[in-house]
């Protein structure tokens, strides 16, 4: 065997070493089959909505009620998630969420679904999804060795990117087989067994989580929120960083999910398997680069990979406002999704480690605010401009700006020290 075939073979191995752990295993099995739930569940749910109402509005509606209480809910979710046990906030959550898709399972085969069920079940989920993030990431360091978190994180995110490339297309089959009940009622069971996949976990509980059910149970919950404030706060790395999320969400992710269907229809002429072929692209990239970095033990120079990963990303973006063909900009959007990927599991890597493990909660529920509070504008700001300026110029403008941005906040040394 040789050398390079060898380094190969222990990098898979690598990548796969977290599941050595049957905790994790568990975990992270539950996951995954809950998230291809989540996306099986979303194009059921778009397919509903339009034969329903036939109306944008009320989509737009359904994400709102979404996205909106997992913002409004993520503080107290961070600071929940520190005060108690982040197994038991999962498995509630996850209770949760099988019997609200049961319900709508139940209604839709009935015929008595209306939309302000949607509405409801939205709101309930958005809600659940405050607590349940901030629960698994700060879970996953307690549960792996410091040494397995990059293929822990990776094989997170595998599992989230696997789902949106088999969720849709199994979603359209499951409709056409036994209508929109059918598709509901299987995400609610994915849940279910998510749920039924935590309960070995629970026999360790006390161990996982006793850096959360801490002395500090016995203080405010203000005085929680303060304090993981004040170790944001405190660490340059952290503030600056999540600003610059704030800012790079909006001009990355606005062209991405509003421009890029015009672009598609109106400048390059192509229907909509070639944007479903593009969106693919994004997501295998996100699978590569997880699997080159789940294969290593340590992350070094995560400052580097932060930023470096969200400047190439930007000019990969920049590469779609520019008369290239599908083969170019399919290469562009695998190019960004693996940058993104280096990125965001570097920091999630940056975060499980250099944070103290009694507040992670409260500092990931941070992170999660403030670089998302922005995307609704994002989203507003992408609308107007790809009709007003057209939607290449949108990506050219959102890529050349998300590259400036992180080039000038590496600047500061703080992030430059960051490894």
């Amino acid at each position: 065997m040789s050398e390079a075939v060898t380094r190969e073979a222990v990098a898979q191995a690598g990548f796969f070493r977290s599941l050595r752990n049957p905790s994790f295993a568990f975990l992270w099995s539950g996951q995954t089959l809950s998230r291809l739930g989540d996306h099986l569940y979303d194009i059921a749910l778009a397919w509903w909505v339009l034969e329903k109402t036939g109306s944008a509005t009320a989509m737009a509606a359904v994400l709102i009620f979404a996205f909106a209480p997992m913002v409004l809910f993520t503080l107290i979710g961070g600071v929940v998630v520190d005060r108690y046990s982040r197994l038991h906030i999962m498995l509630a959550a996850d209770v949760v969420r099988g019997a609200t898709a049961a319900i709508l399972g139940i209604l839709a085969f009935r015929g008595d679904l209306e939309i302000w069920h949607v509405y409801l079940f939205s709101l309930v989920s958005g809600l659940v999804e405050a607590f349940f993030h901030p629960a698994y990431t700060a879970a996953v360091p307690a549960i792996v060795r410091e040494a397995e978190l990059p293929s822990a994180n990776s094989l997170t995110s595998l599992s989230l990117q696997a789902g949106r490339i088999a969720g849709p297309p199994l979603g359209a089959a499951l409709i056409a087989l036994g209508g929109v009940s059918l598709a509901f009622v299987l995400n609610a069971i994915t849940f279910f067994v998510s749920a039924v996949f935590l309960l070995p976990l629970l026999r360790g509980a006390q161990r996982l989580d006793a850096h959360s059910v801490s002395a500090a149970a016995e203080q405010s919950l203000l005085l929680d929120f303060k304090e993981g404030i004040q170790v944001v706060l405190e660490a340059p790395w952290l503030w600056l960083s999540i600003a610059v999320f704030a800012l790079t969400n909006i001009t990355l992710a606005g062209p991405y999910s509003i421009s890029l269907p015009f672009l598609v229809n109106d400048h390059l002429g192509a229907d909509v398997r070639t944007l479903g072929f593009l969106y693919a692209c994004f997501a295998a990239g996100y699978v590569l680069s997880g699997v080159w970095l789940g294969g290593k033990a340590q992350l070094r120079g995560r400052g580097r990979l932060v930023y470096g990963g969200i400047a190439v990303a930007g000019l990969a973006l920049f590469v779609f406002g520019l008369p290239i063909g599908i083969a170019a900009l399919a290469l562009a959007a695998l190019i960004n999704g693996a940058a993104l990927e280096i990125s965001g599991l570097a920091w999630t890597n940056a975060l499980q480690s250099l944070v103290p493990a009694e507040k992670l909660g409260r500092v990931a529920s941070l992170d999660a605010l403030g670089s998302f509070a922005l995307l609704p504008v994002g989203y507003g700001l992408a609308g107007w401009a790809t009709e007003s300026l057209g939607a290449p110029l949108v990506f050219i403008l959102g890529g050349g700006l998300t590259t400036l941005v992180v080039l000038l906040a590496y600047c500061h040394p703080a992030v430059r020290a960051l490894d």
